[in-house]
């Protein structure tokens, strides 16, 4: 499994929800709504999630094993701290203009 594509959506409000991510796998199958957000031990992801009938929320699709899991997570939140990077840039560029 490859991940070939990560899709980066910040959040623009404050709160601990920091982006909302896509990503595609073997350029065949894309997850969406994946969430990153901000927890007390650091940046985590969240897989897509639905309520259900009983209040409960579950994952409307996840990763089988905790090693999938990691290398998912690795690869969403080295982009997102590149897009972040990306974007603390074109704002200190902004400010000298």
């Amino acid at each position: 499994m490859n991940i070939t594509d990560v899709r980066v959506r910040k959040v623009a409000k404050e709160g601990k929800m920091k982006a909302v991510v896509s990503i595609t796998i073997d350029d065949e199958f894309v997850v969406h709504d994946i969430k990153v957000i901000e927890g007390e031990k650091g940046l985590f992801i969240a897989m897509p999630s639905r309520k259900a009938t009983d209040g409960e929320y579950r994952d409307i699709a996840h990763p089988i094993n905790s090693l999938t899991r990691d290398k998912i997570q690795k690869i969403i939140l080295s982009k997102f701290d590149e897009v972040m990077e990306a974007e603390a840039q074109a704002e200190d560029v902004q400010e000298l203009a």
